[in-house]
């Protein structure tokens, strides 16, 4: 990106920051004006770490499988805990399911230092079992073989097992048990008080940063597809996975599917989609608008769950025929979030506090990371999600939305075919030229963080990214496969090398403090304890449970 006649550079500078927006002539758009004004002033106005120090966690999935590969039978172990109340470790649909849920941190390696903390206090409970490094599972005998996670005899424990049994009667047990990274970002508080004063609006600062908020999550609906370019690490599956399902993927060996160009199965056709949820339109406008339609779609029926039924010969088969049974179950790449009280619907959280942080959800397992992400993912989906937040964020209309749906599948499925081609505005764009385009600004929110933290870390991350731009060869899926090619092997064989190796990894570790431990161990014994005491005070039938909730 040098200075040639078709570019131009604006340096904004403010002590030792130096952020430099490049523009191109051109092929690439100009950065949207409104991104640039807004960082500019940020840079030139704010303090040095106006950016810096925004909170970050990480949710992470992984199955127990069994030495040879299989999901693993086996109850939750009570080693970790109880599933419904341990704050660490927990289990997401299945009893095979983990999920490692850490803090948030004010700093990157905080938040992998305890990720893998829990892999490594996980590890020595677990016996002979692995852990599964990769998104799309291990080999997967019977959809009725996987076991729905348990949480006890308590009612919120039995409407958490309805809930899932419901999502294997609605999509499959199989496609529940693909596993993600999901990234959880808060901006600084001190950032959201410069900007509204730097947006002169005199809103309530909670209507402020919803809305602001909102804007991000329509600029990463339109901006997303980049994420599973870089990041995506799901090009091949085992054929297990849709065994008696006709699929129109190319065969990589015996064992495997696989697509020669793409980036995130996870993530397109095979993974968390749906034509029922394609279906359901939630208005990202505002937050009451938002409300309004989740709550209409958990409020109103769906034949195709009407035919399922609710009790059957006694048993719960899902919680509702409802479009969705609660807020949940509303797939999205990114969810607006607030921290919920003890039996608060999500959407009752939203409306009473705004959204306080967002989650994504569109990043796969990276199998050649240990814990499944690294520093500099996180980092540049910081500077990016920032960068979202900055930029001019239009409503999208359905033109909007379906441009988006266009590019999140076309790229999960083709993202690095050379002749693939995004929609934007209903023009083709080549997919290298958009994402040089928004790394351009990410490279620059990056420069105002390093700014703040003294280092350019952030800006490496975002540079890391620009390579794998440039050189397709060198991303997450093109890797994998690869891999695949090179050593003449199926998916469900290198992802099971992988895991052992990774077990090896976490055992060569240094012992974890005692401190650390005391901490795991605490929560745990503390969390048998929290379960035992919701289920001593239940006084409610599940019925009249299930009915207060909804009325609620």
């Amino acid at each position: 990106m040098g200075d040639d006649p078709g570019s131009r550079s604006l340096v904004l500078y403010q002590g030792r920051c130096i952020v430099r927006l490049f523009y191109r002539h051109q092929g690439l758009r100009r950065l949207n004006k409104v991104f640039e004004e807004r960082l500019k002033a940020l840079a030139d106005q704010g303090p040095e770490n106006i950016l810096s120090g925004g909170l970050k966690g990480v949710e992470k999935e992984s199955l127990r499988v069994t030495p040879s590969g299989y999901m693993s039978t086996q109850p939750h172990p009570i080693e970790l805990g109880s599933a419904l109340t341990n704050k660490y470790l927990t289990t997401d649909f299945s009893e095979a399911l983990l999920e490692f849920v850490t803090p948030a941190y004010p700093h990157t390696w905080e938040a992998l230092q305890f990720l893998s903390d829990i892999h490594q206090y996980t590890y020595a409970q677990l016996e002979d079992e692995l852990l599964w490094v990769a998104s799309m599972p291990c080999v997967i005998t019977s959809n009725g073989e996987i076991p729905l996670a348990e949480y006890g005899s308590s009612n919120v424990a039995k409407m958490k097992n309805v809930y899932r049994n419901g999502l294997g009667y609605r999509y499959g047990r199989n496609m529940q048990t693909i596993a993600g990274i999901h990234f959880n970002y808060s901006l600084p508080k001190s950032f959201w008080s410069a900007f509204q004063e730097m947006e002169r609006c005199d809103r309530h600062v909670n209507a402020f940063r919803s809305a602001h908020y909102l804007g991000l999550i329509r600029n990463f609906r339109r901006f997303g597809w980049l994420v599973l370019y870089l990041f995506g690490a799901s090009p091949a599956l085992c054929k297990s996975f849709v065994s008696g399902t006709k699929v129109n993927l190319p065969e990589l060996d015996e064992e495997s599917f696989y697509e020669p160009y793409g980036t995130s199965l996870r993530m397109g056709d095979l993974g968390y989609t749906s034509d029922t949820q394609a279906a359901i339109n939630i208005s990202l406008d505002d937050l009451d608008s938002y409300v309004r339609d989740l709550s209409a779609a958990i409020n109103t029926p769906e034949p195709a769950y009407e035919k399922i039924g609710i009790r059957v010969n006694g048993e719960y088969r899902q919680l509702s025929v409802n479009k969705l049974q609660i807020e949940n179950e509303y797939y999205s790449p990114v969810r607006p979030k607030r921290v919920a009280h003890s039996g608060e619907r999500p959407t009752a959280a939203l409306e009473r506090g705004g959204i306080e942080y967002v989650e994504i959800r569109s990043l796969d397992l990276n199998i050649f990371d240990p814990v499944g992400v690294n520093q500099n993912a996180m980092r540049f989906m910081e500077a990016f999600l920032i960068y979202c937040v900055l930029s001019e964020s239009p409503l999208l209309d359905e033109a909007a939305c379906l441009e988006a749906e266009h590019n999140q599948g076309g790229t999960s499925k083709r993202g690095r075919d050379p002749d693939f081609r995004l929609l934007r505005e209903g023009r083709e764009v080549p997919l290298r030229d958009w994402a040089e385009e928004i790394l351009q600004g990410v490279r620059a929110v990056a420069e105002v963080i390093d700014r703040g933290e003294s280092s350019d870390d952030y800006v490496q991350a975002t540079d890391a990214q620009l390579e794998l731009v440039r050189n397709p060869e060198a991303t997450p899926s093109a890797r994998i496969l690869a891999e695949l090619r090179d050593g003449n092997t199926g998916f469900f064989r290198f992802a099971l090398l992988c895991a052992q190796q990774h077990k090896e990894y976490f055992a060569a570790l240094a012992p974890l403090s005692p401190e650390r431990i005391g901490m795991f161990e605490k929560e745990v014994s503390e969390s048998i304890r929290r379960q035992a005491e919701i289920e001593a005070t239940d006084e409610q039938s599940f019925e009249e449970y299930i009915a207060e909730y909804f009325a609620s």
